[in-house]
């Protein structure tokens, strides 16, 4: 019989089986649910496309009339032009021709966009409706096939069932006939047994008493004997034959797991998968995947016609020229801009007189006036020439600001899954950025500059225009032009001769000392033009030998002052800076490391000549002080070069005459940064140098290459101040301006900071005190009561 525990054990096995297959059952179920879901959801993904496109075709549509609204708005209005030849004669300007353009692209962009719209309505939507249709179908027939695969994996489950079952019963009738069998063996074992000790104890009796008990003993024990082998043998059979068919079943249901495990695996790893792929997938993604280029190829087409308008409207942006446009201006109307007929001479009363007169007493009359004209004329040359070089460098500051490349807006349109970077990203464009107003204030205030110039440069070359004309018919008359123009210069000769006569001519330290005491805090020096009458003045006296502005008064104009500075280098017969090495400095301006820069400006000018570049170091020193005071005079180092450029470097012929003066001017700006770094020191070039305070000191015979000439001057009164500190009584004064100690005997101090005077050192020049160090303070730099100065 079968023991309980097997029994128990085999019904946790059949249970532990049935739990298997509940839960492959259950997810063959879950399967069946996850592909109905998935056809759902393709279904509504389809039907929200199509929804999604039908929306954006109503949307292209709106967005076309509306475009084809504006263009026919704008167009009508240009149609409706009462001068239509006026019209026709404008077509042909550039900007006239970008509008057109642009107003042609929109118009083509209404109906590309009619078109997308209809391709959206007609070709797309039509195609997913198509998909949709199919997927339903062939889920169902997916469906179905799916369905039978099912059912033919649990038919192999049930028939491993059915064949485990058996295997079990049969191997249950095998233990059970082994057991039968086992239990024949005992009682045949038992019965062996028995037999021999009866035996065993009768062997003592007589023969004669016991023969006939012992025989009929015998007898049983041997039928008891042969029954017990008959039973053994029964039950051998039956063991022999059960265990056949435990082993045969045992064999089935081996294999029927094998089959099982195999189909299962099949289902799992390949069914599913052609169902899912060959079956609900057939043709899904393709067909989706046709709609969409579709949309990708009506898109791109859209783009692509949108391109070769815009291609269109940049070739005409690109040719958008001023000159061209002037050009064809006056050709089409030409008779409002030819010029007149000349004025005739009208004789009166009969007067048929119409050339000058060259006779006595009028030619020597004639003979003075040419030569004043010429004079006035070379001078005026030289002073609008020097106008027009500065307007010009304005216009290029013009032009750099209102071409400025801040119309790429690429950045805008880097959007990021947060819509707060889209904002932020929107919100720093060029137009978004709180310095817009203050670049329109700059650009209005440099306009505003421009404009005077330009006004100042035509006026100037208007009345060089009349003086011209009137010198020219002067001198034609008089013939006297070589002997005016030797007369000249040998005038210019006389001058040049002076100025070369000292390290730094006398015009240039004087203009130089004159604006450093009384003009650092001048709004608009150099910018801002002069008394002609004035300039004039100066010049001559200069020319002369005389210095106009020595001494300590104050009653000159400064700008007239700045003017004499600058038409000074503007007339020299060689610029300051030799057109030879133009190139090698513009070479050095490309760089854009700015101490790179300097160094190489450095090597480039000391190949000048000595004189030149204590000339050169002296007044970018000077410029260099006058731009630490940019707050007040508004003239920081970028617009004294606009002033200066023109003046000391005059750009070759053959180049770009305003391309390249922007270059000039910020060459000129790098030197007045730089000039420290650029120029020689006294140890390397002994020559004058610039002292803040205006004054010209001259390190020749210092042996330290250091401010000798200040301390040396103040050395005695720093000594009796020292000794003879109770005697006079220090006094306080306030720093106007920020200042940095060129020495160890200069004191150091920020605007507004209360400074101790003890005396005067020299008159630009104070010994005194701050944050507990004596040294030397220059005058220039503070305020002092007049009450306290004794």
């Amino acid at each position: 019989m079968t023991s309980p525990a097997k029994f128990k054990k085999d019904k946790e096995i059949i249970a532990e089986y049935d739990t298997q297959v509940k839960e492959i059952r259950a997810q063959l179920t879950e399967q069946m649910k996850c592909l109905d879901q998935q056809c759902e959801l393709r279904v509504q993904l389809l039907q929200d496309l199509q929804d999604f496109f039908r929306k954006k075709a109503e949307i292209e549509m709106d967005y076309s009339r509306n475009l084809e609204k504006l263009a026919e708005r704008f167009l009508a209005k240009t149609r409706s032009t009462k001068d239509q030849q006026f019209k026709k004669d404008q077509n042909v300007l550039s900007p006239v021709n970008c509008w057109n353009l642009l107003l042609n692209q929109v118009k083509r962009e209404s109906r590309d966009h009619t078109t997308l719209s209809d391709i959206y309505l007609n070709n797309i939507i039509p195609r997913f409706v198509q998909v949709s249709e199919d997927s339903g179908r062939l889920f169902k027939k997916s469906k179905e096939v799916g369905q039978q695969l099912q059912d033919d994996l649990m038919k192999v489950l049930n028939e491993l069932y059915s064949v485990m079952k058996t295997y079990h019963m049969y191997n249950a009738d095998s233990i059970s006939a082994q057991s039968k069998l086992k239990e024949a063996e005992k009682q045949e074992e038992k019965q062996i047994g028995k037999s021999v000790k009866q035996e065993d104890r009768q062997t003592p009796r007589s023969p004669d008493s016991s023969s006939n008990i012992r025989i009929e003993e015998k007898h049983v024990r041997r039928s008891s004997v042969k029954k017990i082998e008959k039973m053994k043998e029964k039950r051998q059979a039956k063991y022999t034959e059960n265990k056949l068919k435990a082993i045969k079943a045992r064999n089935e249901y081996l294999l029927a797991l094998e089959a099982t495990n195999a189909s299962v695996f099949k289902y799992y790893i390949h069914d599913l998968s052609d169902l899912i792929d060959q079956c609900c997938d057939l043709g899904y993604h393709a067909s989706l995947n046709r709609a969409l280029r579709t949309f990708l190829s009506a898109e791109l087409n859209l783009e692509q016609s949108k391109h070769e308008g815009l291609d269109a409207i940049e070739n005409a942006v690109e040719n958008l020229d001023a000159t061209s446009d002037k050009q064809r201006l006056m050709e089409m109307y030409n008779n409002v801009f030819c010029p007149p007929m000349k004025f005739e001479f009208q004789p009166h009363m009969g007067d048929m007189a119409s050339q000058l007169c060259a006779q006595q007493p009028v030619q020597s009359e004639l003979v003075q006036r040419c030569q004043q004209l010429q004079s006035r004329l070379s001078t005026l040359k030289i002073e609008n020439e020097e106008v027009k070089k500065t307007m010009e460098a304005t216009l290029q500051t013009i032009q750099d600001i209102v071409t400025v490349e801040d119309f790429d807006v690429s950045d805008c349109f880097q959007y990021s899954n947060s819509m707060e970077s889209v904002k932020s990203t929107v919100s720093e464009t060029f137009m978004s950025k709180p310095s817009i107003a203050k670049r329109r204030a700059n650009q209005q205030e440099t306009e505003q500059f421009y404009f005077t110039k330009m006004k100042e440069y035509l006026e100037g070359r208007n009345l060089i225009t009349k003086l011209q004309a009137k010198h020219d018919l002067l001198q034609k008359t008089l013939g006297e032009s070589q002997r005016t123009d030797c007369s000249l210069a040998r005038r210019s000769s006389t001058v040049r001769k002076q100025d070369s006569s000292q390290a730094i001519p006398l015009v240039v330290e004087s203009c130089i000392r004159f604006i450093s005491r009384h003009g650092l805090q001048h709004e608009g020096i150099f910018r801002v033009s002069g008394s002609q009458v004035e300039v004039n003045d100066i010049k001559n006296a200069f020319e002369r030998g005389e210095d106009p502005l020595a001494g300590d008064q104050n009653d000159h104009d400064m700008d007239s002052i700045a003017g004499v500075l600058k038409l000074y280098f503007r007339g020299l017969e060689h610029p300051l800076f030799p057109k030879d090495i133009f190139h090698d400095l513009m070479t050095c301006v490309t760089m854009d490391n700015l101490q790179e820069r300097a160094l190489h400006i450095r090597k480039v000018l000391l190949a000048l000549p000595k004189t030149t570049l204590i000339v050169m170091r002296y007044l970018f020193a000077f410029l260099n002080h006058l731009s630490q005071f940019s707050e007040e005079n508004m003239m920081d180092p970028y617009n004294l070069a606009i002033c200066f450029g023109p003046s000391l470097m005059s750009v070759p012929e053959g180049h770009d005459q305003v391309s390249c003066q922007a270059h000039v001017n910020e060459l000129i700006k790098t030197i007045i940064i730089q000039h420290e770094n650029i120029f020689p020191n006294p140890r390397e070039l002994e020559g004058p140098v610039y002292s803040r305070g205006g004054s010209m000191e001259d390190y020749c015979d210092s042996p330290h290459g250091e401010t000798a000439s200040v301390e040396d001057s103040t050395q005695d009164v720093s000594t009796e101040h020292h000794t003879s500190d109770d005697e006079c009584e220090p006094i306080e004064a306030i720093a106007k301006f920020d200042y940095v100690g060129r020495t160890a005997r200069e004191l150091s101090f920020k605007k507004g900071a209360s400074l101790l005077l003890y005396q005067r050192a020299s008159d630009d020049w104070w010994e005194g005190r701050h944050n507990g160090l004596d040294g030397l303070i220059p005058h220039q730099y503070i305020v002092v009561q007049d009450t306290l100065i004794s």
